[in-house]
């Protein structure tokens, strides 16, 4: 898609993941740098494509990868765990606190030979499992946390977090910065936690930067934008 927009565009454009980021910056002979910026959140193309699955307002195949040519897609994902995994898997990476109710459901239609394929399907499904009363209290779809935790899952995004967490001190030079926006606490969370144990960050931010009533205006979809701030240490 950048490529798309910029045909001759003013930088090196990679498809990889966060994790990579030490063999991209190798190979392009650029570290250490002054500094880095990770936006961890979902890109508008990812969610306007209906056939991605990302967004629950539109009907496709329930895929979720960043990367459609790495492994599995969600609903295949479905169909392969456990209940008590999935269950686990929704509240762990969702903080969803009825998801025994949506995994209990999930298997049934399953063994029901009726299995969730689609993001419309799966977006049903959760919000019947879903209190009448907790869905009129709350400001978000009922199905975003399973979403949220469906996709965490499939493109390991804590894992490439916490990896990209521990290289980025490796390509910073003394003095450089790197600033992170997370989109959800689970993000947020590691972030803050890196930067106040790894005695290669310095945090610059005491709390996080969040959008302020104008931009969230203007973009709705940076509300739950947090960014934090660190500085590589001088060894």
């Amino acid at each position: 898609a950048a490529r798309e927009w910029l045909p001759q565009p003013p930088c090196a454009i990679y498809q990889a993941s966060f994790r990579d980021l030490p063999e991209v910056f190798a190979e392009l002979e650029l570290a250490p740098v002054d500094g880095v910026l990770l936006d961890l959140g979902l890109s508008s193309d990812q969610l306007a494509d209906a056939e991605r699955g990302f967004s629950f307002q539109s009907d496709g195949e329930l895929d979720l990868r960043f990367d459609v040519t790495e492994g599995d897609p969600a609903w295949r994902l479905l169909q392969r765990l456990s209940e008590k995994h999935l269950a686990d898997l929704i509240y762990a990476y969702g903080e969803e606190r009825f998801s025994r109710r949506i995994a209990r459901k999930l298997v049934a239609r399953r063994e029901d030979r009726r299995p969730v394929m689609t993001s419309a399907d799966l977006a049903s499904l959760v919000q019947s499992c879903i209190p009448a009363q907790s869905r009129q209290n709350s400001s978000i779809h009922p199905a975003t946390r399973t979403f949220q935790a469906l996709r965490i899952a499939v493109n390991d995004e804590l894992g490439a977090l916490e990896s990209v967490l521990k290289r980025l001190p490796d390509v910073l030079k003394p003095g450089g910065r790197a600033a992170l926006i997370s989109f959800h606490s689970l993000e947020d969370r590691r972030v803050k936690q890196a930067f106040r144990d790894d005695p290669r960050y310095h945090t610059l931010t005491r709390k996080p930067i969040t959008p302020n009533e104008a931009e969230i205006e203007r973009n709705p979809r940076s509300r739950s934008a947090r960014l934090r701030v660190a500085e590589r240490t001088r060894d």
